[in-house]
């Protein structure tokens, strides 16, 4: 988490509590109390009214407020829903970014509405947990974003164990599956790898730059109707 992030989670926290210790601040945040001390510190210098000291709490005074974004019941139980989605689904860095997420959106709703985030009648039960499988949609999605090269040991849905050396392009849910859409370069043509029969990812060390000819959107465009099924894979 970069450090600006980090500051303005720590004024979201303060806001939402009556008594914050550095401790509980530290923990949440995955750093030292230290570091917190010396945040909180920075704040308090730059103008936040923070009250408190070290080894007793701290307190947001009342006062310091950001405008509410206007949201209606609807859309707060969207957002509610869609985040909920991505910490049980999505893989643990989004997870813990979809927590983040929710905390901000209540820490700038108006009173009369906060009470809707609790109020959702849409839930997502973590019936299909997988640990393994989350770690590694938080592998993939970063090669995706940087445009990794990757080799992949896979194993087919008929147990064909294969090498595969591809580019991934892009993530699918099929609401019990992940799928993997990737250019496979010992194939030259596209693919799709389920994500539960990936074993293990390793960089290759080259990236690649999308195309007209090798690009998610060509992807789409070539085979999407082919990959309804993902039991095809």
């Amino acid at each position: 988490m970069r450090r600006a992030d980090r500051l303005f989670q720590i004024i979201q926290y303060l806001r939402n509590r009556r008594l914050t210790t550095a401790s509980w601040l530290a923990e949440k945040l995955e750093v030292s109390e230290r570091t917190i001390y010396r945040d909180i510190q920075d704040l308090m210098l730059s103008g936040t009214p923070i009250e408190g000291e070290a080894g007793v709490g701290y307190v947001l005074r009342k006062g310091f407020d950001i405008p509410p974004i206007m949201f209606t019941k609807d859309e707060i139980e969207a957002l509610v829903i869609a985040a909920r989605m991505a910490k049980t689904w999505a893989g643990t860095k989004l997870a813990r970014s979809a927590e983040f997420a929710l905390d901000k959106i209540e820490a700038v709703l108006p009173d009369n509405l906060k009470n809707e985030l609790e109020k959702p009648r849409l839930f997502v039960p973590n019936i299909f947990e997988d640990n393994e499988t989350a770690n590694l949609l938080d592998e993939i999605r970063e090669t995706i974003n940087n445009h990794n090269i990757i080799e992949i040991n896979y194993s087919s849905i008929k147990e064909k164990k294969t090498e595969r050396t591809i580019r991934p392009l892009g993530l699918f849910f099929w609401g019990k599956v992940w799928t993997l859409a990737a250019w496979c370069e010992l194939r030259q043509d596209y693919r799709s790898f389920r994500v539960d029969r990936i074993e293990n990812i390793t960089l290759t060390g080259n990236r690649f730059d999308e195309d007209g000819d090798i690009s998610f959107s060509n992807f789409l465009n070539t085979c999407y109707g082919e990959c309804q099924d993902p039991s095809f894979i």
